[in-house]
């Protein structure tokens, strides 16, 4: 069985209870070997092909005015990574309206998590996805909900509070389902959403709605995006998804009907693919997937038993 998500265990310790004590952000802020991930409108700063995680020299003597600055975690053991063991990783999210810095290292550019991704190690994926995911909470949530007064940053960055009164507010996460849908023959049934290529064809999704399970929400969205019932389902892996803040809950599901009838809103095609169908349709360039850092390639990957090659793969 192949592992159903890309690393599953977290390689970065995020100092849960140690960030809320007095004085840990000054502590780590002080410390020469720290490093920083630098963020600014859904992009980081990247050396090559991988974060760069910026010495403390290079930064401004001042942080920039609007900057959000976070505590990301410490690097765990046997990471194989650049960064040693014990390092504490700090991000600066700048302000979306602010110029490009001017202090980046040459060479430096900014770029999108979908971009540069594959290449990355489990370090590299992890600080990105978490910086941001709490990079897009800080900045739709600088206002207290209850009385709208500016809040403030506390808790090394993981919490808002509310200096009227009182309240405190923590990064909002949204829970969301993806299926695999399993025929009774076996293919299974991807579909092409509106907003992609003709060609593109993954699996299906949507959010978990208030007062809903899971499953409920599961069956619901299959139902109403390609018009299938499925009578069961098998929980498979999550993988946060932050783009803007979803958690993604994966499922096999199965279902006896066969034939899909899109909504024709979110879903413009559905089609099934036979195992070998769908390996040949996607080396010929017919169909393309979900890319393999995603969960919706892991669940595929998971129906199909191993690997799908893709053009230009290496023997």
């Amino acid at each position: 069985m192949i592992e159903s998500t890309p690393f599953p265990e977290a390689v970065l310790d995020r100092q849960c209870e140690q960030r809320s004590e007095p004085g840990f952000m000054e502590k780590v802020l002080s410390s020469a070997s720290h490093r920083v991930m630098v963020f600014q409108r859904g992009q980081a700063l990247m050396a090559g092909s991988t974060p760069a995680f910026l010495a403390p020299e290079v930064l401004p003597d001042v942080t920039p005015e609007g900057t959000t600055v976070v505590y990301l975690g410490k690097v765990g053991p046997g990471q194989g990574h650049v960064l040693p063991q014990g390092t504490d990783l700090v991000l600066y999210a700048l302000p979306d309206d602010a110029d490009e810095p001017d202090w980046v290292p040459d060479g430096g550019t900014f770029a999108r998590f979908r971009d540069v991704a594959v290449n990355f190690t489990a370090v590299d994926e992890q600080a990105f996805v978490q910086a941001q995911a709490v990079a897009n909470w800080h900045a739709s949530h600088r206002h207290c909900p209850r009385c709208g007064s500016k809040t403030i940053m506390d808790a090394a960055g993981w919490m808002r509070r509310c200096p009227q009164d009182g309240s405190q507010h923590f990064p909002r996460t949204d829970p969301a389902v993806i299926v695999a849908i399993v025929g009774s023959d076996d293919r299974i049934l991807l579909a092409n959403n509106r907003q992609w290529e003709n060609n593109r064809y993954s699996t299906v999704a949507g959010f978990v709605e208030g007062g809903e399970s899971a499953e409920q929400a599961a069956v619901r969205e299959i139902a109403e995006e390609v018009g299938v019932h499925l009578h069961s389902l098998n929980y498979i892996s999550s993988q946060a998804w932050p783009f803007p803040q979803s958690l993604m809950l994966g499922f096999l599901g199965h279902t006896a009907d066969t034939v899909a009838v899109p909504d024709n809103v979110e879903v413009r095609g559905a089609r099934w693919f036979a195992r070998g169908e769908l390996q040949s349709a996607v080396l010929a360039g017919e169909v393309q997937i979900s890319h393999r850092l995603s969960i919706a390639r892991a669940l595929i990957e998971h129906w199909y038993g191993g690997a799908i090659v893709e053009p230009g793969d290496k023997a």
